[in-house]
């Protein structure tokens, strides 16, 4: 790794752990950021992400992205950037590896389920999960819950989108417990994480898009910022195929998009005279300091508007995800009436009160990957959904 800037987070500078860790083990010569990285890949959480909606529910080919891949890809963009800005390569790869792990099973249609049956009981909030799972859920260590996180992997997990205003109850235990200084912003290793995934996503479901035969290439040429990318495209390989030069347009479009937020975030950092500052002026700014150019912004959010209209909200996605709906909705409401349909040790442990009931099977429903819901709504109700209008036969 090279040298860091001055604004980076530095590991012998970390706020550290909430629980003290130390008992003569052997551990290897890792950095504290090094360490969280490590314990993200090494965990339960990060291994079911294999088996989660990215934008196809349960997916059946091989090629489609889910939300292992995902947060895979966004880590390799992220540190890319970070290694441009010298920025901490390791944190930032944590925080996009860690991202996505409080997504429940079907990506968003799951989450919409779980925040209708937890109405009553504080809702439920896919990035606050991700922080309760880290530090509470995860069972891997002997003398402690959760995976001990650094500070700034927590902030960051917290704070990568801006500060939070109005954390819900989940973030609320997490802070009250190791405080986040929520209301300033994150460091600029969590900023670039937050943009690594806008890019990853943007473009890598236009890939997944046009291999399920859901968007063309006519279509995706309407916006902007593609038909740009494609003609410099064409203009480099003129007597390839269209059909091979898909991959060559993501790439390139990925490219315009990195180099557009390095350039606008070195801007930022001299305007606002925060090149030789310390990572405390980063969360003083009081605004993101890593960002895309304003034309950039613009035509992402176009980009983004589109894949909603063609894509996310295509009738064959809107079909499943109602069938996902379907399904966590149900098990919320078998578990609620009959605690023992839990694996064992769940129900056990489940709280007899509310709202600790409610968010104790939250957990539970919010663990589970697509396929392993699919079969504990099967196990419950019999049969199977149809093609997705109908309840279980």
């Amino acid at each position: 790794m090279s040298a860091l800037a001055s604004y980076a987070c530095h590991p012998a500078q970390s706020r550290g752990r909430l629980h003290v860790e130390g008992r003569g083990e052997v551990r290897g010569p890792r950095n504290i950021f090094q360490r969280d990285r490590d314990r993200i890949i090494h965990s339960i959480s990060f291994r079911r992400l294999r088996h989660k909606t990215q934008v196809f529910v349960a997916p059946d080919g091989d090629h489609y992205r889910v939300r292992l891949t995902h947060s895979l890809e966004v880590a390799q963009i992220g540190r890319t950037i970070a290694r441009e800005l010298g920025l901490n390569e390791d944190l930032t790869e944590a925080l996009c590896l860690a991202h996505d792990i409080g997504h429940p099973p079907f990506g968003h249609a799951g989450e919409d389920a779980l925040q209708a049956a937890m109405a009553a009981h504080g809702g439920f909030d896919h990035n606050a999960h991700c922080l309760r799972t880290l530090t509470r859920l995860e069972i891997a260590y002997p003398t402690f819950p959760g995976l001990n996180l650094s500070w700034e992997m927590l902030e960051g997990l917290a704070k990568h989108n801006g500060p939070v205003t109005a954390p819900n109850w989940a973030m609320r235990a997490v802070d009250a417990a190791f405080p986040l200084d929520l209301a300033s912003w994150a460091s600029l290793e969590a900023q670039v994480a937050a943009l690594a995934d806008d890019i990853a996503y943007d473009n890598h479901d236009i890939d997944d898009g046009l291999r399920a035969g859901i968007l063309t290439l006519e279509q995706i040429l309407e916006v902007p910022l593609v038909r740009r990318c494609w003609e410099r495209v064409r203009t480099r390989y003129p007597d390839v195929p269209a059909a091979r030069l898909m991959r060559e347009l993501v790439r390139e479009q990925i490219g315009v998009m990195v180099n557009d937020l390095l350039a606008t975030t070195r801007a930022n950092l001299a305007a606002l005279g925060l090149e030789q500052a310390e990572v405390s002026a980063i969360r003083a700014a009081g605004q993101a300091v890593c960002a895309f150019s304003a034309p950039m912004r613009d035509e992402e959010r176009a980009l983004k508007r589109f894949m909603y209209a063609n894509l996310y909200h295509h009738p064959l996605q809107l079909a499943a995800a109602e069938r996902a709906h379907i399904i966590v909705s149900d098990l919320f409401a078998a578990y609620r009436d009959d605690i023992g349909l839990m694996d064992a040790g769940w129900d056990a442990d489940c709280p007899v009160e509310e709202p600790g009931r409610s968010r104790h099977i939250a957990d539970y429903i919010a663990g589970m990957t697509d396929r392993f819901a699919e079969q504990a709504h099967r196990r419950i109700f019999g049969g199977r959904l149809d093609d997705g209008s109908g309840r279980p036969a």
